[in-house]
């Protein structure tokens, strides 16, 4: 290191002497020891490139093998968020928290398409850390077609029972053009609490229009959010 030390500091003296034929062979020596000092940083580099990408490697491997394998943290609560979203068509019945609500077009889907109950579904097994509903009860099993939402939300709270968890409470929000809910939230709202074991006061519903934006302000869908606080038994 000493020796491309005054490489670099050579041709700063050679150039202040004002000398003409001194710099001659200066510059060139000063380029090879740089060329040499240069060659063993690549060297490490080059070396060191497969030593993180197998860390990397074996980093993921681990965080996979845990996940698999660690069961999930015992916590005093839990939070989960769910969504659902279905499209609206003629011919179909509108069920809402396991109530068929008079309207024009119902839900297309390969159950009920009750969005509300499968959103509730999706926020109690988000909290658990489980997969959604998709998954547990996915749509290309023949099994759950037209199959009543109500059969998800009994599975739903078993798994939560197991867990060692109670609900604490739930709010959700539907989004829908029409027909208006008012008439029907609080039968949709004592169903949903007697499906879910829960007493009345600690489930919430609110009902929102899109203000005839999109699929759902034009009545081409309907949509919902639920958030849902389990406690630790």
């Amino acid at each position: 290191m000493a020796t491309s030390s005054s490489c670099y500091t050579s041709p700063f003296h050679t150039i202040t002497s004002s000398s003409k034929h001194q710099p001659t062979l200066s510059p060139s020596t000063a380029i090879l020891t740089c060329s040499t000092k240069r060659s063993p940083i690549s060297l490490r580099s080059v070396q060191r490139q497969p030593v993180v990408v197998t860390a990397a490697a074996n980093a993921v491997e681990v965080e996979k093998s845990t996940v698999s394998k660690t069961p999930s943290k015992v916590l005093p609560f839990r939070v989960g968020h769910g969504f659902d979203l279905h499209r609206l068509e003629p011919g179909y019945p509108l069920i809402i928290g396991g109530i068929n609500i008079p309207h024009d077009r119902g839900c297309e889907a390969h159950s009920d398409g009750d969005v509300l109950l499968h959103c509730v579904v999706d926020a109690i097994l988000g909290a658990l850390g489980l997969p959604d509903i998709g998954q547990i009860f996915p749509d290309s099993d023949p099994k759950w077609k037209g199959a009543a939402s109500s059969v998800f939300i009994k599975e739903a709270v078993r798994l939560m029972d197991d867990a060692g968890y109670e609900l604490g409470n739930l709010d959700a929000t539907l989004i829908l053009q029409r027909p208006k809910l008012s008439p029907h939230k609080e039968a949709i709202r004592d169903n949903l609490s007697l499906l879910l074991g829960a007493d009345p006061s600690v489930v919430n519903l609110k009902a929102k229009t899109h203000e005839k934006v999109d699929s759902l302000g034009e009545n081409r869908s309907i949509a919902a959010h639920t958030v849902v606080l389990l406690m630790k038994k």
